[in-house]
């Protein structure tokens, strides 16, 4: 078995901006309300949609019964659209509301947008309308987003691109295959993965490969490929501390591997049984590996934390920017102090070359090669969050803080976090006692209201 490749494949992120965006503008059969002011809120929501980038499809004409409705989906399907948005610019039928959930399975995005100012009169009712849509669509167990607001509004059209990205995430999990070399690393049952659950709640499909066969492919690998990746990471320019250029083959070996799997069998994420059998039998972690695959946009987990990888492909194509998946290693009343073995995204340590900056070394328990050690940077607005099944179900959770000086130094990638709100310790125990796994997930930025929307939109039990 051997590997041509040559170059990543695109990230989660370049694959969702590509579709474009399904919008039903619902109309009305009766004359009614300022139909005026009707037409130039649509032509400046069309506008705005295009100003952020999206390309549009099925607005051309009104959706105002079951037959028009019908043949307007059938031009979004055809165009591949992952998302629908909704747009009632005048309060119309709201018994097409059942009718749509039951012709599109997935998120609409409802957009209500503002009477006409200074008026005197009600024009629209488009708030009405879209509270009543909203309202059918909850009781009907269908997933949905509403935003408000004018087409100009900044804010606005930040809610607009966040309830688009939570729709299209989950279209896109819907469709996800994971990939799990092996199985969770020996003890950590916690992690275990149940295809059938992931399914049912997700809609993903779990993949199992062979580790005994991801190795033989890791060995088959050509060597010129080999040494055309050694160079490109020898160009990272990443000290050497207690390791040789010559161990670099192996882990190039490992990320082509990775890299060959992923995309032979069209997979969306992977998960790595990475120890004991791999520094044991090809003499090396793959932790390097990892985080070049996550710094590249990929979603690859280690220990087997299938769940892990699902949230990492989440956040990707969120558009939240890279994780890093970590063990939640010690706590006081207000920080928490993260650390894993060597594989944080290269993106989210300190830039190479600075007296802070990411190096390659050996691991710290089994002391072989080939790890990333350093901290994470300080001073950022910090997201930690996680994706987990108990009790035949599955639940996340989602809170921020920020990053600050570790008070310490470890081998591996650390960083310490100092969490807003609740103190850590009854945070602990309440996730703790909810079956948190050990693994919890970081993002630079704040997104708890995101995670905890997503939740919302795939029926997952959120966790405060």
């Amino acid at each position: 078995m051997s590997s041509t490749v040559q170059s990543p494949t695109k990230t989660p992120e370049a694959l969702a901006v590509q579709k474009p965006v399904g919008v039903l503008i619902l109309g009305r059969k009766r004359p009614g309300f300022d139909q005026e002011w009707n037409k130039i809120i649509c032509q400046r929501s069309i506008a705005a949609m295009r100003e952020l980038g999206f390309e549009c499809i099925g607005q051309d004409a009104p959706v105002i019964d079951d037959q028009t409705l019908r043949a307007a989906l059938d031009g979004i399907r055809a165009a591949g659209c992952d998302s629908l948005l909704m747009l009632q610019p005048s309060m119309g039928n709201g018994q097409l509301a059942l009718s749509l959930s039951q012709l599109w399975p997935g998120p609409i995005v409802l957009w209500a947008t503002p009477e006409r100012p200074a008026d005197g009169k009600v024009s629209s009712c488009s708030l009405v309308g879209q509270h009543l849509w909203g309202s059918m669509l909850r009781q009907a167990g269908h997933p949905f987003e509403l935003v408000y607001g004018d087409p100009d509004d900044k804010a606005l059209r930040q809610d607009l691109v966040k309830a688009i990205a939570l729709s299209r995430t989950v279209a896109r999990l819907r469709d996800a295959k994971i990939g799990m070399v092996g199985t969770h690393a020996p003890g950590f049952i916690d992690l275990a993965a149940d295809p059938f659950l992931l399914r049912r709640a997700l809609g993903i499909q779990l993949h199992p490969l062979s580790l005994p066969q991801f190795i033989s492919r890791v060995n088959s690998i050509d060597e010129a490929v080999v040494r055309g990746d050694v160079e490109r990471v020898k160009q990272m320019g990443l000290p050497l501390v207690d390791v040789e250029e010559k161990d670099l083959a192996m882990n190039s070996r490992c990320y082509l591997a990775m890299l060959d799997l992923m995309q032979e069998e069209s997979l969306d994420g992977l998960s790595i049984q990475c120890w004991p059998e791999l520094p044991e039998v090809l003499g090396q972690w793959p932790y390097l590996a990892i985080s070049r695959h996550t710094t590249e946009g990929r979603a690859v987990s280690m220990e087997g934390d299938v769940d892990g990888a699902i949230a990492e492909l989440m956040g990707s194509v969120l558009g939240l920017g890279r994780a890093f998946l970590t063990d939640w290693l010690e706590h006081d009343a207000s920080t928490i102090f993260l650390w894993h073995p060597g594989m944080a995204p290269l993106s989210m340590c300190n830039p190479v070359g600075s007296p802070d900056g990411p190096s390659l070394g050996k691991h710290f328990n089994i002391v072989k090669p080939l790890v990333v050690d350093g901290e994470l940077q300080a001073g950022k607005p910090v997201t930690v969050a996680r994706l987990w099944r108990c009790d035949n179900e599955y639940r996340m959770t989602a809170f921020e803080g920020k990053s600050v000086p570790s008070r310490r130094s470890l081998t591996g990638n650390t960083v310490l976090v100092e969490v807003a709100g609740k103190s850590v310790p009854e945070r602990f125990d309440t996730l703790v006692h909810e079956g948190m796994p050990h693994h919890v997930l970081l993002y630079y930025g704040h997104y708890a209201d995101v995670h905890r929307r997503l939740a919302r939109l795939m029926g997952i039990r959120w966790v405060e």
